[in-house]
């Protein structure tokens, strides 16, 4: 019994592993294309809203011939909540691409960073959700790591820093919201990015463009295709399909806290690559800065270990008898029988 238990244990750590290579590989891998695809230097398609709206397109295609062929189940969700859900997804999308135009990039980082600390404070108020105190260590340690390496020049005005607070507000809710769906329906990760797809392809192919036009005064009817932007925007889609399906299952198997956290892998990976391949600079802060996350984030890994084990602890206590429970529960059965043969009840 204890070989099969240990035989599932490994097999759902392979898995897991394996669900965050694929979030990990799929976001640091069209960061790359869309910054190829985006950059001046590039295809200068600055069409992100829209791009996204692409994305989300492809996704929706590919799940749906998955449902077709069978290969995944459909479940029923209420058509409200995939609404609602797709309202707050969207609105972390536009306002990101808004804080990222109307802020320094330095206090765009900044508003990421704040994402772990707000997830936590609506677990909490949404779940009842605690943490303990070395899970709490390990989320400052990461928060200041990727500061040191990340943040930079920081300007902010009152529209940008509204637009900071709804884009965090709203993907820490949409982040959450995928595992609580799941919960509650029983869904898998697929089969929801499935259902939720379809909505946000349709409205941001639609309200894109316009927002587009708002961010960078471009129109996106005016923008000169050719063979090589088109096949980076290909590219960038493909890429999409695993990131989207690798972000539902990492959160439906951790948390929306654990997905930020250990996330920060990615930008991590990011200026490494960025390093290798496009000659950014690295500084000493840079490179003390990603040693310190990284530390923070092998803390949080320790820290969610304990955490499971605790309540894997509390969980036995509850459910299991002690010594003293048994004890009195056979001299109960002992007196109960002692008490039939008195009264000379018949016994089968």
């Amino acid at each position: 019994m204890e070989e099969v238990q240990q035989h599932d244990d490994k097999k759902s750590a392979v898995t897991d592993v394996g669900a965050w290579a694929m979030n990990v590989i799929s976001s640091v891998g069209i960061i790359m294309v869309n910054k190829q695809l985006m950059s001046r230097a590039g295809f200068a398609f600055t069409f992100a809203t829209t791009l996204t709206g692409l994305h989300f397109t492809v996704t929706a295609f590919v799940g749906f011939i998955s449902n077709a062929s069978g290969y995944s189940a459909s479940k029923h969700v209420p058509l409200w909540e995939l609404l609602w859900f797709s309202i707050v997804a969207n609105t972390s999308i536009t306002g990101m691409n808004l804080s990222l135009m109307l802020n320094s990039v330095g206090f765009y980082q900044i508003s990421k960073l704040s994402m772990i600390p707000v997830v936590c404070v609506m677990e909490w108020i949404l779940h009842n959700k605690h943490y303990s105190k070395e899970v709490k260590m390990a989320v400052v340690v990461v928060v200041l790591g990727v500061g040191v390496c990340t943040v930079t020049d920081v300007k902010v005005n009152g529209r940008g820093f509204l637009c900071a607070c709804i884009a965090v507000l709203s993907t820490s809710l949409q982040q959450i919201s995928i595992g609580s769906l799941q919960k509650k329906y029983s869904i898998g990760s697929f089969e929801l990015l499935s259902k939720t797809a379809p909505i946000q392809a349709l409205s941001l192919v639609i309200l894109g463009p316009f927002i587009d036009y708002y961010l960078n005064g471009k129109f996106i009817l005016n923008y000169k295709f050719s063979s090589s932007s088109i096949f980076f925007i290909l590219l960038s889609c493909s890429l999409a399909v695993f990131c989207n399906i690798s972000q539902y299952l990492c959160i439906g198997r951790f948390s929306a806290v654990s997905f930020q956290v250990l996330g920060h892998m990615k930008t991590v990976c990011v200026l490494t690559l960025g390093w290798l391949l496009f000659d950014s600079q690295l500084s000493l802060k840079n490179i003390l800065g990603m040693v310190l996350a990284i530390i923070g984030m092998i803390v949080y890994s320790w820290a969610v270990e304990l955490e499971k084990k605790a309540h894997a602890r509390i969980s036995l206590s509850k459910t299991s008898l002690t010594e003293e429970e048994i004890r009195l529960l056979r001299e109960g059965i002992e007196n109960s029988s002692t008490k039939d043969v008195e009264l000379g009840d018949p016994k089968a």
